[in-house]
């Protein structure tokens, strides 16, 4: 049971992976506390849109269908175009110009398919998701990829990154990361850390650095043992839970065998850590005014960052921390493949 329950922030946010939504298919999902209709044209151009045909309420990606570079109603055949826009009526001349679909901004960018969701349909996007040069370069892998559905929200979950010290108790992290550098600006963010590892040629100097746009995309640097990148998804299902994606690349070594061992191990490790956290996050409450210690990481500075993705403000505190209602319960699960 998830007690943490915030506002759904804006901005851009993965939906699916390319695969998941090939040429000419429809795709039924829920986020944003919303349920949405996924597809793709037969060009595989991918469009999200509201769900629920304003005719007479049918749900779109449950036996709707792609015709004709448009959306096809399975209740009365009624069909939408990429605007959102009614184009045809089948058994009438007229078309009903009310009747329109809520159409989301949609990119694909460093193998993903991503949204700009915000409350207000008017708000176009505020900021852009940046090209990642390692992201399909021959120096680099093929994604390995992780999927966790957790109950809480995405600013507890953002939060641990900049709270160094609980690697230590949650994780057993001998070596505890040093942050060097903690910055923002409008809707990014700079961390810069320091990372010690012990092997058996001796100490290793590396450095974890995180790249944050939004609330929902952000990407890190692990460099020392291993160059290794992390581009990692939050997406919010509703107030109280969110869809975590990993997607790993390493820079290729001399041979294939020796990058997959690597990468296997570097890639179990991330994903071991993000399983870890996760009782945590489901179980604890949200304190607006913690008793910090003087060497805690920048966990205040990190809020006032969060606070400019909620159009109406943060709730007070009874409505943030207080327990989930009694139907809430934890969904954490997750799958992991490479590809």
């Amino acid at each position: 049971m998830g007690h943490v329950r915030f506002p759904i922030p804006f901005g851009w946010f993965q939906i699916a992976e390319p695969d998941e939504v090939p040429p000419g298919t429809v795709r039924a999902l829920h986020y944003f506390g919303r349920d949405l209709v996924c597809w793709a044209d037969e060009a595989g151009e991918v469009h999200l849109q509201d769900a629920f045909c304003p005719h007479l309420g049918a749900h779109l990606g449950v036996g709707g269908v792609v015709d004709r570079g448009a959306l096809r109603c399975p209740f009365h055949g009624w069909r939408f175009d990429a605007s959102g826009a009614c184009c045809e009526i089948p058994y009438s001349r007229r078309l009903n110009r009310k009747a329109k679909l809520r159409t989301y901004p949609v990119i694909r960018r460093n193998g993903l398919v991503m949204a700009w969701y915000h409350p207000d349909p008017a708000v176009p996007p505020a900021w852009d998701i940046p090209e990642l040069p390692e992201v399909g370069s021959p120096e680099f892998s093929d994604y390995y990829t992780s999927s966790y559905v957790v109950a809480a929200p995405w600013q507890e979950l953002g939060e641990n990154a900049v709270d160094p010290a609980h690697f230590r108790y949650v994780h057993g992290t001998d070596q505890v990361a040093t942050l060097q550098r903690y910055e923002t600006d409008g809707p990014r963010f700079v961390m810069i850390s320091e990372q010690s590892y012990v092997t058996p040629r001796g100490v290793v100097i590396g450095h974890i650095d995180s790249y944050g746009f939004g609330p929902g995309f952000n990407y890190v640097w692990f460099t020392g043992i291993v160059d290794a990148l992390l581009v990692a998804t939050t997406t919010p299902i509703d107030e109280g839970s969110v869809q975590v994606r990993f997607h790993f690349t390493v820079r290729k070594l001399g041979d294939e065998r020796s990058t997959s061992t690597v990468a296997d191990a570097f890639v179990a490790e991330i994903n071991k850590q993000l399983t870890e956290d996760i009782p945590i996050w489901e179980h604890k409450v949200h304190l607006p005014n913690p008793a910090l210690a003087d060497t805690d990481g920048p966990i205040m500075q990190y809020r006032r960052w969060c606070r400019q993705f909620y159009p109406d403000g943060v709730p007070a505190a009874p409505e943030v921390s207080g327990p989930g209602s009694a139907g809430d319960a934890g969904r954490s699960s997750a799958t992991t493949s490479a590809t």
